[in-house]
């Protein structure tokens, strides 16, 4: 067994590149189909008007500032010198390719940046995108991240996403069949998922041996659709116990080739109204290690691989 009972993403990007790699998340002015072109509509209904991952995004600066400014921090506090810049909050390929490959190559040429991230959704990725995105790949170290939240196309009906499950396996065989590296995002504690169906999603990213994972859980944040579904008491988030032992589930399930980007997240505090324990990002963290370590398990147990 490694050092931990998973294969972290942290730990992968040390081994290749020689020490370690910080993300620098930039918000490139893109929108979203369920949002519009100006970002005006309500989108899904989980989604935070500013996008995911917004929180200490220097949005409004040309993405090569917005990657200075995030390096001079990340220099500051960890004394990094190796990136990752991510293109994070709504869907950064929604746009024509020239207008993509412009941001992309502008974010390649800030020193230190090592590679790319770019965060997308299934039904954002047509033929002549992933061709470029190919292309990225062939030139530097390059993630297409999809959000899929769930296979259950009842789920994805009601978190008006817009796109159902045999969108996500088209667009992922399409990126695959590029050689494209591709992380998955997944919710958990969707309103109306069991264990089992949450299993279920699991279970399908399992069988389709993703290259990478991003385990989120469910955050209900004010001034969403959802928040307000929270507040007039149509909303039950999952307890702490709950989701630690759901998580090592889903790493049990997972090949031991999957490598693990994210097991949990913290909302952001100013907005967030449930559930609050996650704030404490450290301790579920660690009470999600811990409760492999108890079990005996790790990845690809279940997949006869550990």
């Amino acid at each position: 067994m490694q050092e931990k009972p998973y294969r972290s993403f942290s730990a992968h990007l040390k081994q290749r590149f020689g020490g370690r790699v910080h993300k620098i998340s930039v918000d490139a002015g893109f929108s979203c189909p369920n949002r519009g072109a100006t970002r005006d509509r309500p989108g899904c209904l989980f989604c935070d008007p500013q996008g995911s991952g917004a929180v200490g995004i220097d949005r409004g600066f040309p993405v090569a500032e917005q990657i200075e400014r995030g390096k001079e921090i990340m220099t500051r506090k960890y004394k990094a010198g190796q990136f990752l810049a991510y293109f994070q909050p709504f869907s950064n390929t929604y746009a024509p390719v020239a207008r993509l490959r412009a941001l992309y190559d502008q974010a390649l040429g800030v020193e230190g940046v090592v590679g790319l991230a770019v965060g997308t959704r299934p039904d954002c990725v047509p033929e002549e995108v992933l061709d470029l995105l190919g292309e990225y790949h062939r030139r530097t170290y390059f993630w297409l991240e999809l959000g899929l939240q769930s296979r259950h196309d009842r789920t994805l009906d009601f978190l008006r996403r817009g796109h159902d499950y045999a969108c996500f396996t088209k667009a992922y065989a399409a990126a695959r069949a590029r050689g494209l590296r591709v992380c998955v995002h997944i919710i958990l504690g969707l309103p109306g998922e069991s264990r089992d169906d949450m299993l279920a999603t699991a279970d399908a990213m399992a069988r389709l041996r993703i290259d990478g994972i991003k385990l989120h859980l469910l955050h209900i944040l004010r001034g969403t659709p959802l928040g307000n579904l929270y507040q007039q008491g149509g909303i039950a988030v999952l307890e702490q116990e709950e989701y630690v032992s759901l998580v090592a589930d889903v790493i049990e399930r997972l090949p031991a080739s999957t490598l693990i980007h994210r097991l949990t997240g913290d909302g952001p505090r100013e907005t967030l109204l449930a559930p609050l324990w996650s704030l404490n990002k450290w301790e579920v963290l660690n009470a999600i290690e811990q409760e492999l370590l108890r079990r005996g398990t790790c990845q690809g147990y279940r997949d006869g691989e550990s």
